[in-house]
C-alpha cells in the first residue's frame, strides 16, 4: 500500500530498557542493524501495526511495554534504486513513518527474536540512546535522527541502583531529622490496696 507520492505508511519503534538504552536489532544473515519498524496493513492504525511488527520482530506482547510517546507527523525517507525491487522502480520511493517510544516493562528473556516464522533479526543488543545516529545505514539516518530528537524529551528519568553512588549521593544531602522517640510508658507504681 502506498501513497499518492510512493511512500509506504510505517511505523518504527525505539524500545528502551530501565538505563534508557535502545533495543537494536541486526537484520537476518547481514550486518545491518536498525531499530524494529514494518508496514502497516490496510485497515490498521498505527499503534496496531507497531504492537503487531512488536511482536512479529522482537516476541514481545502489549503488556510487556509501556507507550510513553509517537511522532506527532509522518517522517519520510527514500529508498536508494539498488535497493529497490527492479518491478517497484518508479512506484515506490521509501518509508513513511510514525515513530513509538517503549518502555520495556518485562525482561530481556522475554523477547524472542523467533516468534514468527520470517524472522527480520537474528541478533540482538542494548544501544546508549545516540549510538543509532552513528550506525545506521545512510539513507534512513535523517530519520532516526529527527525521531530520537522528537522523543528524546519523553525519556524517563534514570534512577541509579548502585550502593556506592547512592552512598556518595547521600553525603552531598543533609541528613533528615530523625523523627521523635514514641513516649515511653510510665514506671509502673506501687498497687494501691484492696
Amino acid at each position: 500500500m502506498l501513497d499518492r507520492e510512493g511512500f509506504r505508511p510505517n511505523v518504527g519503534i525505539i524500545l528502551l530498557n530501565s538505563r534508557n538504552q535502545v533495543f537494536w536489532g541486526k537484520r537476518l544473515r547481514t550486518h545491518s542493524w536498525q531499530f524494529p519498524q514494518g508496514g502497516i496493513k490496510y485497515g490498521e492504525s498505527p499503534e496496531q501495526a507497531m504492537y503487531r511488527e512488536l511482536h512479529e520482530e522482537v516476541g514481545l506482547r502489549p503488556e510487556h511495554v509501556q507507550i510513553l510517546a509517537r511522532t506527532r507527523d509522518w517522517m519520510r525517507y527514500e529508498v536508494p534504486d539498488h535497493f529497490i525491487r527492479k518491478d517497484a522502480r518508479g512506484h515506490y520511493r521509501g518509508q513513511k513513518q510514525i515513530w513509538f517510544l517503549l518502555r520495556l516493562l518485562g525482561r530481556d528473556s522475554d523477547m524472542n527474536l523467533r516468534a514468527t516464522d520470517h524472522p527480520e533479526f537474528d541478533a540482538w543488543r542494548w544501544n546508549d540512546y545516540w549510538v543509532p545516529l552513528d550506525v545506521v545505514i545512510e539513507f534512513k539516518r535523517g530519520v532516526y535522527e529527527m525521531a530520537l530528537t522528537e522523543l528524546a524529551r519523553y525519556l524517563p528519568r534514570v534512577t541509579h541502583h548502585n550502593r556506592y553512588l547512592r552512598a556518595g549521593l547521600r553525603s552531598q544531602r543533609p541528613e533528615p531529622e530523625p523523627p521523635p522517640l514514641p513516649p515511653q510508658p510510665a514506671e509502673p507504681g506501687p498497687s494501691p490496696a484492696k
